[in-house]
């Protein structure tokens, strides 16, 4: 199934996400975008791994709800696939989420300086007309050089590092330079993974 095929099926991206958006439509695919309101602080899990598939399978399931609403007569209608996605970062074995304080995002880069983070990340794809629906996850070690706090305060106060997950973005031109070295791909840590997805979607088709 090459990306310029699409037109025999319709994709809906279950995310708010501008990186989610920009990675699939780098990946060649045309799409619709839908954003599942599901209330993730109810969902919990020990492993980081189960957090986001399951986290992921809920938010396909929201959207898919959503559609199934919205009056669904064209049973003949071309296979509609829902693509839903997950990511945490992981320091030293603890989950972490959006930074809830700028001392708290503080704290969350001073931990990277020098050090090393994770994320953990998952793809969920279904297919509505034949009901496949499966998900898998993908790691991403993320090793940094020392940040200086000057920084760490240029960051915060650009405000970019308290709407992600762990504060943590590797492609921001501040932090950029500081990444000593990435263990997998930039796309899953940035939210989707592009190979995951790619073959997820074949399964689907």
């Amino acid at each position: 199934m090459e990306a310029n095929s699409s037109s025999s099926f319709k994709i809906i991206l279950g995310s708010a996400s501008a990186a989610r958006r920009k990675i699939l439509a780098e990946m060649g695919y045309e799409f619709t975008v839908m954003t599942a309101d599901i209330d993730e602080k109810c969902i919990r899990k020990e492993k980081p791994e189960e957090l986001v598939l399951v986290l992921a399978q809920a938010k396909a399931d929201a959207i898919i709800s959503k559609l199934q609403t919205i009056n669904n007569q064209d049973k003949d209608a071309e296979p509609t696939i829902v693509i839903a996605a997950d990511t945490v970062v992981v320091y030293e074995g603890v989950i972490r989420e959006k930074p809830s304080s700028k001392e708290e995002a503080r704290q969350f880069l001073k931990d990277y300086s020098g050090g090393h983070a994770a994320t953990v990340g998952s793809v969920h794809v279904t297919n509505l007309k034949t009901g496949f629906s499966k998900g898998e996850c993908d790691r991403v070690e993320i090793y940094f050089h020392e940040i200086s706090d000057e920084i760490i305060e240029k960051l915060i106060e650009e405000g970019t590092v308290l709407k992600v997950a762990g504060g943590l973005i590797i492609e921001h031109p501040l932090i950029l330079p500081f990444v000593k070295e990435v263990v997998g791909t930039t796309d899953s840590v940035m939210g989707l993974p592009k190979n995951l997805t790619r073959r997820l979607l074949k399964e689907a088709i």
